[in-house]
């Protein structure tokens, strides 16, 4: 929905009478963006150009700058998330909003309403190599099914026992897009790139010994990889890989609707 689009739906609500003049003006007020205290200001638009709304970054905020921002934003979409959030600041986010739902291994906070939750076209699949990759493939497993995506998951067949991997060929099969998660050497998106129809997003992980160097090695493995059709996300980016995934799938929808 673009900008016109969302202005005429606010103001045909009042015509019709379903908001009153003055909720409308709120609305308004903060059409674009929203101060929150002097720390943050939320951006109501990133929906409207985006497709997908604006997300927190918990990592480096506190759980009282993280509430503040969750309760401004959950009344304006369909799902307000911050993600890598600890346990323990999950905790106190919860204590002052107990309607707050946290995945300990995503490492996600999310608020959702599920009435307007969306139903979108496309199936990603997602892989990871290890049992140690987890933590970055389920976030990015986690954030496509909170953007309305249907996901499939298979996890811990790494390149190591290429068996687990060639026995689940249903899931690269079924995939509109594939995210493979990986660490060590990286070498597991080249190997899927090999048996894919699909654009493939690679993710590095921070998992490894020495000289995997907190993720540089699979990255520079990654970026080398001689599978065609597979791009590279940055180093532990499961959130970043599923909305790219989830624009691949936005994109190929629209130009499905549109005439030869």
């Amino acid at each position: 929905m673009s900008q016109p689009e969302a202005l005429q739906n606010l103001l045909q609500a009042v015509a019709q009478g379903e908001i009153s003049p003055e909720a409308a003006l709120q609305d308004l007020k903060h059409f674009d963006f929203e101060p929150v205290g002097d720390f943050a200001r939320i951006d109501h638009h990133r929906t409207l150009r985006t497709g997908f709304p604006e997300v927190i970054w918990g990592q480096d905020k506190t759980p009282e700058q993280i509430t503040k921002i969750m309760t401004a934003m959950r009344d304006r979409t369909h799902v307000v998330m911050a993600t890598r959030v600890t346990p323990g600041k999950a905790e106190c986010i919860q204590q002052i909003l107990p309607e707050v739902q946290y995945n300990d291994r995503a490492r996600i906070c999310a608020i959702v309403n599920q009435a307007k939750m969306p139903q979108r076209l496309g199936t990603i699949g997602i892989l990871s190599a290890g049992t140690a990759d987890l933590p970055v493939a389920e976030e990015a497993a986690l954030t496509a099914e909170l953007c309305g995506f249907q996901v499939e998951r298979l996890w811990d067949v790494g390149v190591a026992g290429i068996q687990r991997l060639l026995s689940n060929r249903h899931v690269i099969d079924n995939a509109d897009v594939l995210i493979v998660a990986a660490g060590m050497e990286g070498a597991l998106p080249s190997v899927v790139g090999g048996l894919a129809d699909c654009p493939i997003i690679a993710v590095p992980t921070s998992i490894g010994y020495g000289a995997s160097f907190n993720g540089i090695t699979p990255l520079l493995g990654m970026l080398n990889s001689c599978a065609a059709g597979l791009g590279v996300v940055n180093i532990d980016n499961g959130f970043g890989a599923a909305i790219l995934a989830g624009q691949i799938l936005r994109t190929a929808s629209k130009l499905s609707n549109q005439p030869l």
